[in-house]
């Protein structure tokens, strides 16, 4: 299995082809939580596109070099969000579905502590086919499951003192 080494022009033009998908699905949202953080800045695209209202919830499962394994899932207790209450059909974004249990896990917790949501739909850029949890919305069904090597994963191993002075 190799891995996937996306450039940020293909991460942005995935995230476009994702919001083709939900425009072309002629679904009516009116929330998009993203999960941090790898769902932060395609939530953060989506928000402005769609011009809708963006809640980030955090989560945590990978730790080690680079947040390369595989540790126990940690959902916050609680949300950020910029309006006074969710929305009542809600768009969940997260950059990929690996296992699903991030998803799975996020999506009930939503249901059981904010009951004014009636629906949540799903979001991925990858969906794996290892995965037990089909996202609603994808761009990229993966047969294998590759490690995939996100453009801004060179912050994971930087540290202040290596960045160099601009003039």
């Amino acid at each position: 299995m190799s891995d996937l080494n996306v450039s940020w022009d293909q991460y942005h033009e995935s995230i476009e082809r994702l919001a083709v998908a939900l425009r072309d699905s002629k679904w009516e949202f009116n929330q998009i939580i993203c999960i941090a953080r790898g769902g932060m800045r395609i939530g953060d695209v989506l928000s402005r596109i769609f011009k809708l209202p963006l809640a980030i919830i955090s989560t945590q499962s990978y730790v080690g070099e680079a947040g390369s394994e595989r540790g126990e899932l940690t959902v916050a207790r609680h949300m950020t969000m910029s309006t006074a209450s969710l929305g009542d059909s809600v768009l969940l974004v997260d950059d990929l579905v690996d296992s699903g249990i991030t998803l799975d896990v996020v999506k009930r917790h939503l249901f059981g502590d904010f009951p004014a949501i009636r629906e949540i739909r799903t979001a991925v850029i990858w969906y794996k086919a290892c995965s037990n949890y089909v996202p609603d919305y994808y761009v990229s069904y993966l047969t294998e499951s590759p490690w995939i090597h996100q453009p801004f994963e060179k912050y994971d191993l930087m540290k202040p003192e290596d960045i160099p002075v601009v003039p």
